[in-house]
């Protein structure tokens, strides 16, 4: 049996199961990270850890596959497309079994780096698979799907994942991911694709410039505070003349990354086929895209983060009270990037990236003002709902503009900064809300001890304000009745004290988000204009585009 065509262009349709199996490599990946944060509150029991260790495993995956995804889009390219996606669909179910088994906290980043190095490759490849697969309207649907599979797996990792974390155990949660990932690799089978290119050549020393500056740039930010902003303290591996090592990190990440720009410059000018072409930044358009993407995805990692630190391990909720929290913004996010493409034709992207960091802005000045310990409140889920308007209409925006804002001949290095983009501020946006909220927290219990005059300082002696972190009530409980000599009436007060520092951090926390999504509207007002097109060839094979 042949496939259909189409009356009006005579192009043989293309089967959609093919797209089933991609659209799933996109939930894999989108579940995968989304399930971390539902499964906060399990691991900190299981492991006996705080949750900005936790947080870890959710920097690391992204912090991987923004090192290295650069490196994984030339790979794909030479060795074939195909075959490269069945592989790191495999390794992506071992890292769901090493989820699943993990004895420590430790075998958990563990198998959040090895899934982060699969979606290095799995990232492109989606992209990639696409073009090789389907082309004319099949292909931009094909497209725009992708972008709603990743709001999908959001609302399904938040429900289905908060449901079993809760009535079965968060271990189980990642039986679903490894569930899809063997569904993935059965599918892959039914994909098509050009043999490797042998002629591309990888940039060793360009990818170890980028992958070891990303890496110590990533390291610092989420290093900051427990190893010192500026003086080492105790939990630092090292000191240099009593200095933390994490300002040192940042500094080492920016010069790698400069020298990364020099050394791809130099080669360019050399005639040598560079790791990525720099002429993707080439326009003010387009660095405002890559900044935008960078921004809004920034934003929804901290809040993805934040929201179930507080549910979970502030509250002592379960993680389906965190999914029924989440809800709002999941489902919001969903609907606006599967809806905001039919406004494409009527305003351009600048107008749309406007409108949609102002409402992001304004949800989250909103919620600092209104939220409370209780996030099922009237006023948090409509804050929520405006966040995720803005959020869905962001995404699904930027994601289309890098993909058609370059000449053809680039897309498959838009696909490598984009990636990378995207990525990295996943890792950097929950790096600086633990960071964030653990500095403000710590400011906040040491300046309320003077309202305190209750809490001695005989008994404040006792505690390590060094170590300050996000516990519960009963944690803290605990903690004062078993390593302190405090009277029921000292406790009571360290409890109200608490309580009072953790939603102040909350509201300062959410005031600097919404500082940053104002500081947006920038590079928003220079997004190029969207140009609706078919992904070149360039993308899957690394060839130079026919004319």
């Amino acid at each position: 049996m042949t496939a259909p065509t189409t009356e009006a262009t005579g192009i043989r349709r293309a089967s959609w199961v093919p797209m089933i199996g991609l659209f799933l490599a996109q939930i894999l990946m989108s579940y995968n990270v989304s399930a971390l944060p539902v499964s906060l509150g399990g691991m900190v029991d299981t492991f006996g850890v705080p949750p900005t260790d936790v947080s870890t495993a959710i920097v690391t995956y992204g912090l991987v596959v923004a090192a290295l995804v650069m490196v994984g889009a030339k790979i794909g390219q030479r060795v074939g497309w195909v075959l490269m996606f069945r592989v790191v669909i495999a390794l992506f179910a071992v890292s769901a079994v090493l989820m699943i088994t993990a004895p420590t906290v430790g075998f958990v980043i563990l198998a959040q780096a090895l899934a982060g190095a699969s979606a290095a490759i799995i990232v492109p490849s989606l992209v990639a698979l696409i073009a090789e697969n389907y082309h004319g309207a099949q292909q931009a649907t094909a497209i725009g799907s992708l972008g709603s599979a990743r709001a999908l797996a959001g609302v399904s990792a938040f429900l289905i994942g908060g449901t079993l974390a809760t009535l079965v155990g968060w271990r189980q949660v990642f039986v679903v991911v490894l569930l899809l990932a063997v569904a993935v690799f059965v599918l892959s089978f039914r994909l098509r694709g050009e043999p490797g290119n042998p002629g591309i050549k990888i940039d060793l020393v360009a990818a170890a410039l980028i992958g070891l500056g990303i890496v110590a740039l990533t390291l610092g930010v989420n290093n900051l505070n427990r190893w010192g902003i500026v003086m080492a303290r105790p939990d630092a591996p090292f000191d240099i003349l009593g200095l933390s090592p994490a300002p040192l990190l940042l500094l080492i990440g920016l010069v790698l990354v400069q020298l990364f720009f020099l050394w791809t410059r130099r080669r360019t000018k050399a005639g040598k086929v560079p790791l990525v072409s720099l002429s993707v930044f080439g326009s003010s358009g387009e660095r405002a895209a890559v900044y935008a993407m960078f921004i809004v995805v920034g934003m929804e990692a901290a809040l993805n983060f934040t929201i179930p630190l507080y549910i979970q391990i502030v509250q002592g909720r379960t993680p389906f009270d965190t999914s029924l929290a989440m809800l709002p913004f999941n489902l919001t996010v969903f609907f606006t990037a599967m809806l905001v493409v039919r406004f494409y034709r009527r305003f351009p992207p600048r107008t749309i990236g406007m409108f949609s960091f102002g409402l992001t802005t304004i949800a989250l000045v909103w919620l600092a003002f209104v939220v409370t310990n209780n996030w099922e409140t009237l006023p948090t889920i409509l804050g929520l709902f405006v966040f995720g308007v803005g959020q869905g209409a962001l995404v699904t925006l930027v994601f289309n503009v890098l993909v058609t804002a370059s000449p053809k001949e680039l897309a498959g290095d838009v696909g490598s900064v984009r990636g990378t983009t995207q990525n990295l501020a996943s890792a950097v946006g929950t790096a600086v809300a633990g960071a964030l909220l653990v500095g403000i927290l710590s400011v906040n219990v040491i300046s309320s001890l003077a309202e305190h005059p209750e809490l001695s300082p005989e008994l404040v002696s006792q505690i390590d304000l060094d170590r300050v972190n996000f516990v519960s009530n009963d944690q803290l409980k605990n903690v004062l009745d078993e390593q302190t000599d405090a009277s029921p009436a000292q406790v009571d007060a360290a409890v109200a004290l608490n309580e009072e520092a953790r939603l102040s951090a909350l509201k300062l926390g959410l005031l600097i988000l919404a500082g940053v999504s104002a500081i947006a509207i920038v590079p928003a007002s220079r997004l190029p204009r969207y140009i609706p097109g078919e992904i070149p060839e360039s993308v899957a094979t690394g060839r130079e585009p026919t004319t």
